[in-house]
């Protein structure tokens, strides 16, 4: 499975609105073939940070970065680019895995 998490630094202007402005690349994306998740997070150290946990199919990954909306969604001149303060940060990985797993060391019964 390919692995990705995305930091996205966004303008405290931004900060309330960014799950509007990501809505409708959200939505598509959750809706593609071989997308595993696709889940947003905020800091809870700096407000205007977003985190971005993504998983796909080995071979869905290239279809998603094809796509219509991901391109939109990347665009220089679109929604998402104007409400950034810079350019996301990326890890992105292929592992073993098909899903989240048990955390081994911490057991609740």
């Amino acid at each position: 499975m390919i692995f990705i998490v995305v930091k996205f630094q966004v303008k405290p202007e931004h900060a309330e609105k960014w799950p509007a402005i990501t809505a409708e690349f959200t939505e598509a994306t959750r809706a593609e073939p071989g997308n595993k998740w696709f889940q947003w997070s905020r800091s809870v150290e700096d407000p205007n940070e977003y985190v971005l946990i993504e998983a796909f199919d080995d071979d869905a990954a290239g279809p998603h970065v094809e796509s219509a909306h991901f391109q939109r969604a990347v665009s220089s001149d679109g929604a998402m680019a104007a409400a950034l303060v810079s350019t996301p940060k990326i890890i992105s990985r292929q592992i073993e895995g098909e899903d989240w797993e048990e955390m081994g060391e911490m057991k609740i019964n």
